[in-house]
């Protein structure tokens, strides 16, 4: 038996149909053992499929939550001025500083 046919088993026996990424949750699985502590793999894991739950299953979602619980674990002993993952992958960069009146835009 191999881990996908161990998955088909389990989401049989607790009645859950789900689509896993394997590799996924094993790389978040990895790092949180490694940069936070072994303990935490399977915490870690188990918090991100119920908030995969909590937000509708989507496959989109559970992917960015995935990145953002990746994030939080690489930088678990960042310096205390390091930036807080939640604020690395801002959308809307605060440029305020740039001079934009030569910009040009199309129309």
């Amino acid at each position: 038996m191999n881990l996908h046919d161990w998955i088909d088993e389990l989401s049989d026996v607790l009645d859950v149909e789900a689509e896993v990424d394997e590799a996924l949750i094993l790389d978040l699985a990895r790092t949180s053992a490694h940069q936070v502590e072994k303990k935490s793999a399977p915490i870690t894991t188990f918090l991100l499929g119920y908030a995969a739950a909590s937000h509708g299953a989507d496959p989109e979602r559970v992917e960015q939550l995935a990145a953002a619980a990746q994030l939080l674990a690489e930088g678990w002993d960042r310096p205390a001025d390091a930036p807080d993952p939640a604020d690395i992958d801002d959308p809307v960069p605060d440029d305020s500083s740039v001079d934009h009146s030569t910009d040009e835009f199309e129309d």
